[in-house]
């Protein structure tokens, strides 16, 4: 459509990439924009709820809410063809087996954890027929403390916790967590972790209480399903976040500061989650342990996988990521996986299962 070949995976980024995207997602925001303003106008409503694949667009979304006419806005995390599936679940019980819907005033996804979950039994069944070593924490305040102090100094760690989400995002069930306040987080969880694309951002999860502090949010506004974006607070940011301009566009990585540069965009924006403790109580306890650790709310949060591969669902597909990459833990519900005590895959079968995926 717009003349000449499709850029291939982990080729050179040109202004022609840049401007394509750019203005591709521009017009995209204008769309929606207009369909907003339109349906409040339809309507008069104050409140919009999204779906469909376009609702995972969570630069589109933070505009909407910031310059829309809505109050409040609420998508569904499992926005696109998946989300049929609770569609029709809502469809059968209210409208053919008519029971009475209750409004509650809040969002009733329980967080969007509906997928499969697995006991520390479980668990421990699987590392022990993987032959793993590991040392188990009866308490979740013991747990949470370890996990932050390796995660505060640097570390990279896998968290596989309770019941599975259900949607495009890891929400803290089947999440890689790293240090927000380091600069070269976000290289180092891109190329030895993820194996894709090192400018590709990574998305901060912070205490839902928080969250106004370090991002341009309204105290009340909630992203627990990580499907907005707003911008780092300026203060938050520093001079440096947004006001470097280079053709090359790790350079701009590169030249992000302020406190969270491993999640702050070349644009100075942020996909953010906020965590609370009804939705996530074990993940909050975790933010709350690393706040007391270092200061901090907030946390890198990206999905347990790799390039192209499906997040982790199983203890043991987590212990085959955990070996592949080089993270250096992982926490499986109560037990603590140190890779110095784990061998890691030789490179050539990390290789043979990473050919299994195409780069997204």
């Amino acid at each position: 459509a717009f003349g000449g070949d499709p850029r291939s995976p982990e080729s050179p980024i040109t202004d022609r990439e840049r401007d394509l995207a750019a203005s591709i997602q521009v017009v995209a925001e204008e769309i929606l924009l207009r369909m907003g303003r339109h349906a409040h106008e339809l309507t008069g409503e104050d409140r919009l709820c999204l779906a469909g694949g376009v609702a995972l667009n969570c630069v589109a979304n933070g505009r909407i809410l910031r310059e829309g006419p809505f109050q409040e806005l609420w998508i569904q995390p499992a926005s696109g063809d998946s989300g049929g599936a609770l569609g029709a679940a809502l469809l059968a019980n209210y409208q053919i087996l008519g029971q009475k819907r209750i409004v509650t005033g809040r969002d009733t996804q329980r967080g969007s954890f509906l997928g499969p979950a697995f006991s520390d039994d479980q668990i421990e069944r699987e590392l022990k027929k993987a032959e793993a070593t590991y040392s188990r924490f009866e308490d979740d305040a013991e747990l949470c403390h370890a996990v932050s102090e390796d995660l505060a100094r640097g570390h990279v760690i896998g968290w596989f916790q309770g019941p599975m989400e259900f949607g495009p995002r890891a929400l803290g069930s089947r999440s890689i967590l790293g240090d927000p306040r380091r600069p070269d987080m976000q290289t180092t969880m891109n190329l030895k972790i993820k194996y894709r694309e090192s400018f590709r951002p990574f998305a901060p999860a912070v205490l839902a209480d928080r969250a106004s502090e370090h991002f341009e949010l309204s105290p009340e506004t909630e992203s627990p399903y990580m499907l907005l974006v707003a911008p780092v607070r300026r203060d938050s940011q520093g001079p440096s976040g947004s006001e470097v301009s280079s053709p090359n566009l790790m350079d701009e990585l590169r030249a992000i500061g302020g406190p969270l540069p491993a999640v702050t965009h070349v644009d100075g924006s942020a996909r953010i989650q906020t965590v609370d403790e009804g939705r996530n109580p074990l993940f909050h306890a975790l933010l709350k342990a690393f706040e007391a650790q270092t200061g901090c709310p907030v946390l890198i949060n990206t999905s347990f996988n790799v390039r192209g591969e499906p997040i982790v669902r199983t203890p043991g597909e987590a212990y085959r990521c955990f070996l592949a990459t080089e993270m250096d833990a992982l926490v499986a519900g109560h037990f603590y996986l140190t890779k110095a005590k784990n061998r890691s895959m030789d490179r050539q079968t990390v290789e043979a299962h990473l050919s299994r995926f195409s780069l997204d």
